[in-house]
C-alpha cells in the first residue's frame, strides 16, 4: 500500500508534505515566464519576496531545512535587489536548486542542469537531483506520491522502511553541438575525484585505490551483483536453504568466543513477524560497535536453522539503512567489488551522486546511424542504467551483462578498439612499401634449401604471404600455428625471398636459448649458399658481438636474428626489407616498433604458436591479414597427458624412469626458480637437489633465467648432446626448444600455469618418432575442483584452439595476448568469449564507417575521432602489432 494512502498516515498525516511541495511549486509559473526568453526576467516584479515566502511555508509545513532549501532561500533574499543584467542567470540558479527538492517541467530541468554545470565548472555546487538527503517528512508530489514507498506491504506487516526522497526523473544534458562544448564535457568528466566537492574521503579513497581516479574511471567501475531491494522480505517468511533479503530493527549485540577461543558475534533482529540471529565468526572488534539498539538493518544471506529451530544467517552481508537513502533502499541496488559490506552505503551514494549529476553530461561518442541502426541506449543512459538499473531488470542478468545498457556499453569498447584496427590497416595499405619478387621460381628457390617438403597446410600460408610481398604496400600478416607445426620453415622462406631480392632480414625471438636455436636451424639450411647470417646478442659480449653488428649494418649479414638486443640503438641495417617477430605477443609493442623502425617501412610477419581464437584474432589482430597452419608435419606423434594429484607424484616419477632408462630424456618444469618466503611453491632449484635423489645414476640439470647466458647456453647444449638426462627447467624453455629425444614433460603445481602456457610446455616433447607423455602434477587442496575442471581441458584434446578458448574464457584476453602483467585492462566491459555476436557487429560497422569516411572527418563521425584521441589512445595501444 502506498504511504500516501489516509489508512497508513493517519489523520492528515500526508498534508502538510503535500502542502509544502505545492508552496514550491507556485514558483514554477513566473520561473517559466521569465526564462523563456526576450526580456521577461528584467520584467519580473517582487520574484524575490515571492520565493522567500514560498520557502518560509515550505518549512512552516515541517519540513526541516536542506542544502538545497538554503541555497533556494539565500538566492531569493538577494534576488530583488539584483542588478537586471544579472537577474537571469540567478534565476537558472534558483532553478537549479529548485530541481533537487521538485519535479521541474522538461524546459526548466534543462535550464536548471546547465546551472548546475556552470556551477560545477566555477567551484559552486547545485545540490544534487537524486543524492539529497531526506528528512523523515519528505515530499511526496502530486505526480509522485508513491516515491515515499519502499516496499510493497512493508509498512502494515514489516519493519516500517525509512522514507524515501522523491526522486525527479532522470534527464540527459543536450548534446553538445560543437567540439568546443564536446572538449568542455570531457574535461569536466575527466576532473579527479579529489576535485569534487562535498565527495567524502572514504569512499573516494575506495575508488582511487583500483587505479579510479577521475570522474570518468569512477563512472566505469561496474558493479559485480545487484541485489533487488523491492523485494524485501518478512522473516517469517524465511525457509532454511534459502537466500533472502530482511529489513529488521537491531534488538541487541553480545560478543562470544567459540570453543576454539576464536571471536564469534550474534546480533539479534526482528520485526514485527518474527525474530532473527546474525551470527558472524571471527568478527572484529569494530564489528560490535556496528550495532546499536534501535537501528534499521538490511541483511541478507543464506538462513540455517540453529539451536531451538532459531533462524539464523551466517556471515551475512549488512547495511545500516537511513532516511532518504535512495541509493541503497527501494530499487535495485549495485554491489561494487572489493569494499567490505558496512563501506557499500558510502560507495553506493557517491556513486549515485556521479551517476546523477556528471553521467547526464557524458558525450555521446557514437555515430548517430550507427546507433540507431543497433538500437542501442544513448551512453548516459546506459552509465545510469548500468549502476542503477531501472526498476523490473533481473538482477542475474545485470550481473551477467545482459542488459540494454551493458549491450551498449560493450559495443561500445569493442566498436573503438575496431575502428582503432581499421584505421591501421587502411593507414598500413596507403604507404608505399617494397615490391619483392614472389614469383613461382623464386618462391621454389626459397625452398629449396630446405631438407624435408612443405606440408600443404605450410605451402598455402607460404603462397599467402609471397602474395603480399611482390606488392607494393607493406605487408602486415599473422602466421598461426600450433606447436611443433613448421612456422618456422616458413619464415625462412619469406626471409629468403627477402634476401632473393637484396634485402635484408630479421628474426626477433623472446629468449637467447630459442634465437640460438634459430640462428643454428637457419644456418644449417643455408650451409654451402654464401647467405651470411649473424646472431645479435648483448653490447656487453665484446668483440664477437661488434663483428655480428658491422655485419648487419654493412649488409654482409643478410639475415640477422636476435632478441630484443636486435631494437637497441647502435644496431644498424644496411637494407631491411622484412621483419620476422616470433611470439609476438611476449614483445612489448615499442619494441616491435623499434625494430620496423630500422627500415624503409618493412614487410611485417608475426609467427605465434599460441593459438588465438577467433573472436580474439577479430579483436585484436583485425587489422593484419592471417594465415593459419592447421596441421602437424610427417613423424610428429600425439602426446599422452595425464594429470596427477600431489600425492600421485610418485606414479609420475615411476614413468619418466621407465622413459629415462629407455635411453629418453625428461623434463622437469617449476613455476618458480628458487624458494620464496612469500609462497610455499615448489622451486626449480630445490626441485634439482631432490631430483638427483629420485633419479640416481641419471645427470641432473638445471636451466633458468638467472643463470648467464654462457652457462644457459652451456646446459643446453649439454642436454642436446644427451649428455643431461633430466633437465629442471622454469618456463625459460616454454617456446621453441626442439630436442628430439625428450619423450617426458612433468609440469610441477600445474594449476598455477595458464591453460595455453601448458599446451606450449607440453609442445616441448613428442617431436620424434617416439610416444611421449606430459605429466600435470597439481596441488589440489589449495586450487579445488574449478582448477582440477580446467587443467582437465589439458588432458583431453591436443587442439591448441580448443584449450585456448578455454583459456579465454577462464582468464581473459591477457593470458594470451602477453599483457597479464601489464596493469593495464584491454577490456573493461566486454568478454570476447561471451560477446561474439556484438564483436561481429561492431567490426561489420567500423570497418564500413572508415571505408566510407577513412578520416572520420564528417562532422557527425567528429565525435568518434575525437574519443578514439582522447578516450581511447592508451588502451587500445596493447593491441598494436606494426
Amino acid at each position: 500500500m502506498a504511504r500516501g494512502s489516509g489508512e497508513d498516515r493517519g489523520e492528515g498525516g500526508g498534508e502538510p508534505a503535500i502542502s509544502a511541495a505545492r508552496a514550491l511549486e507556485a514558483l514554477v509559473p513566473p520561473l517559466r515566464f521569465a526564462l523563456a526568453g526576450g526580456a521577461r526576467a528584467e520584467r519580473l516584479a517582487a520574484f524575490g519576496a515571492m520565493a522567500t515566502s514560498a520557502v518560509a511555508r515550505a518549512r512552516a509545513s515541517g519540513v526541516p531545512d536542506s542544502p538545497a532549501l538554503t541555497r533556494l532561500a539565500d538566492e531569493a533574499a538577494r534576488f530583488d535587489a539584483l542588478p537586471v543584467k544579472d537577474r537571469r542567470k540567478a534565476l537558472a540558479r534558483i532553478a537549479a536548486h529548485l530541481s533537487a527538492l521538485i519535479p521541474l517541467p522538461p524546459e526548466l530541468r534543462d535550464v536548471a542542469r546547465s546551472a548546475r554545470i556552470e556551477m560545477l565548472s566555477g567551484g559552486r555546487v547545485a545540490e544534487p537531483e537524486q543524492t539529497r538527503t531526506a528528512s523523515p517528512t519528505a515530499i511526496p508530489t502530486a505526480a509522485h506520491p508513491e516515491r515515499t514507498a519502499a516496499v510493497s506491504g512493508a509498512e502494515s506487516k514489516g519493519t516500517p522502511p525509512p522514507p524515501i526522497a522523491p526522486e525527479p526523473e532522470w534527464h540527459e544534458a543536450p548534446a553538445p553541438r560543437t567540439s568546443a562544448e564536446r572538449a568542455e564535457r570531457r574535461r569536466l568528466l575527466a576532473a579527479p575525484l579529489a576535485s569534487l566537492p562535498r565527495a567524502h574521503p572514504s569512499p573516494r579513497a575506495q575508488l582511487e585505490e583500483r587505479g579510479r581516479t577521475t570522474v570518468e574511471q569512477a563512472l566505469e567501475f561496474w558493479p559485480r551483483a545487484y541485489q533487488d531491494r523491492t523485494a524485501v522480505r518478512r522473516i517469517a517468511e524465511l525457509r532454511p536453504g534459502e537466500e533472502g533479503i530482511v529489513l529488521a530493527t537491531v534488538g541487541h549485540a553480545r560478543a562470544q568466543r567459540m570453543r576454539s577461543g576464536k571471536p564469534m558475534l550474534k546480533v539479534a533482529v526482528s520485526d514485527p513477524t518474527g525474530a532473527l540471529e546474525l551470527v558472524f565468526f571471527n568478527a572484529p572488534p569494530w564489528r560490535l560497535k556496528q550495532f546499536q539498539q534501535g537501528d534499521t538493518l538490511l541483511a541478507w544471506g543464506k538462513v540455517t536453522e540453529g539451536f531451538g529451530r532459531r533462524r539464523q544467517m551466517t556471515q551475512p552481508e549488512v547495511e545500516k539503512v537511513h532516511a532518504g537513502d535512495s541509493a541503497s533502499f527501494g530499487r535495485i541496488v549495485p554491489v561494487y567489488p572489493g569494499p567490505a559490506d558496512y563501506q557499500h552505503p558510502a560507495l553506493r551514494k557517491l556513486m549515485k551522486r556521479l551517476v546523477d549529476e556528471l553521467a547526464p553530461l557524458v558525450p555521446d561518442d557514437l555515430p548517430p546511424a550507427t546507433r540507431a541502426a543497433r538500437g542501442l541506449l544513448s551512453r548516459a543512459r546506459a552509465l545510469r542504467d548500468a549502476h542503477f538499473p531501472p526498476p523490473g531488470t533481473d538482477p542475474a542478468l545485470a550481473a551477467a551483462r545482459a542488459t540494454a545498457a551493458f549491450r551498449r556499453l560493450i559495443y561500445e569498447e569493442l566498436f573503438f578498439l575496431q575502428l582503432a584496427l581499421a584505421r591501421r590497416r587502411r593507414g598500413v595499405r596507403a604507404q608505399s612499401g617494397i615490391a619483392f619478387d614472389a614469383s613461382p621460381e623464386a618462391l621454389q628457390r626459397a625452398t629449396s634449401r630446405l631438407p624435408f617438403r612443405l606440408t600443404g597446410a605450410q605451402e598455402r600460408s607460404l603462397v599467402e604471404i609471397a602474395g603480399d610481398m611482390g606488392r607494393p604496400e607493406p605487408m602486415n600478416r599473422l602466421l598461426q600455428g600450433d606447436v611443433g607445426s613448421g612456422k618456422t620453415a616458413v619464415a625462412f622462406a619469406a626471409m629468403m625471398l627477402a634476401v632473393q631480392s637484396g634485402w635484408q632480414a630479421a628474426l626477433m625471438a623472446p629468449t637467447e636459448i630459442l634465437a640460438e636455436q634459430h640462428a643454428g636451424t637457419l644456418a644449417g639450411w643455408l650451409e654451402g649458399s654464401g647467405v651470411e647470417i649473424a646472431l645479435v646478442g648483448a653490447a656487453a659480449r665484446g668483440k664477437a658481438q661488434r663483428a655480428a653488428r658491422a655485419a648487419v649494418a654493412d649488409g654482409r649479414a643478410r639475415i640477422a636474428v636476435g632478441t630484443h638486443a636486435l631494437v637497441e640503438e647502435d644496431v644498424a641495417f644496411e637494407k631491411l626489407g622484412l621483419v620476422v617477430v616470433d611470439e609476438q605477443h611476449r614483445f612489448g609493442v615499442m619494441q616491435r616498433l623499434a625494430l620496423i623502425a630500422k627500415g624503409r617501412r618493412p614487410d611485417v610477419l608475426v609467427l605465434t604458436a599460441t593459438p588465438i581464437p577467433r573472436t580474439l584474432a577479430l579483436a585484436f589482430y583485425g587489422d593484419l591479414d592471417q594465415s593459419k597452419i592447421g596441421e602437424l608435419p610427417p613423424g610428429r606423434t600425439p602426446v599422452a597427458t595425464k594429470l596427477y594429484g600431489d600425492s600421485q607424484r610418485k606414479a609420475a616419477y615411476d614413468l619418466a624412469r621407465r622413459e629415462l632408462e629407455a635411453g629418453r630424456q625428461v623434463y622437469v618444469v617449476y613455476p618458480l626458480v628458487a624458494e620464496s618466503a612469500k609462497t610455499d611453491l615448489a622451486d626449480a632449484t630445490t626441485g634439482a637437489t631432490e631430483l638427483r635423489k629420485v633419479f640416481a645414476g641419471h645427470e641432473v640439470g638445471l636451466l633458468h633465467g638467472q643463470l648467464k647466458p654462457e652457462e644457459k647456453r652451456d646446459v643446453m647444449d649439454r642436454f642436446r648432446a644427451g649428455a643431461i638426462h633430466v633437465l629442471v627447467a622454469t618456463t625459460v624453455i616454454e617456446v621453441g626448444v626442439d630436442v628430439a629425444n625428450a619423450t617426458v614433460m612433468i609440469v610441477e603445481h600445474a594449476e598455477r600455469f595458464g591453460l595455453s602456457q601448458l599446451h606450449q610446455l607440453r609442445g616441448r616433447v613428442g617431436r620424434g618418432a617416439e610416444k611421449s607423455h606430459c605429466l600435470l602434477v597439481a596441488h589440489f587442496r589449495r586450487a579445488g575442483d574449478e582448477a582440477r575442471e580446467r587443467l582437465r581441458a589439458v588432458e583431453r584434446t591436443q587442439d591448441g584452439f580448443e584449450i585456448a578458448r578455454e583459456d579465454l574464457r577462464i582468464r581473459g584476453p591477457g593470458e594470451l595476448l602477453g599483457t597479464r602483467q601489464s596493469g593495464l585492462a584491454i577490456l573493461d566491459v566486454a568478454d570476447l568469449y561471451r560477446d561474439e555476436i556484438i564483436l561481429e557487429e561492431a567490426r561489420e560497422d567500423a570497418f564500413g564507417l572508415v571505408e566510407a569516411d577513412p578520416d572520420l572527418t564528417r562532422p557527425e563521425h567528429e565525435p568518434a575521432a575525437e574519443a578514439l584521441r582522447a578516450r581511447w589512445a592508451q588502451r587500445l595501444s596493447l593491441a598494436q602489432v606494426g
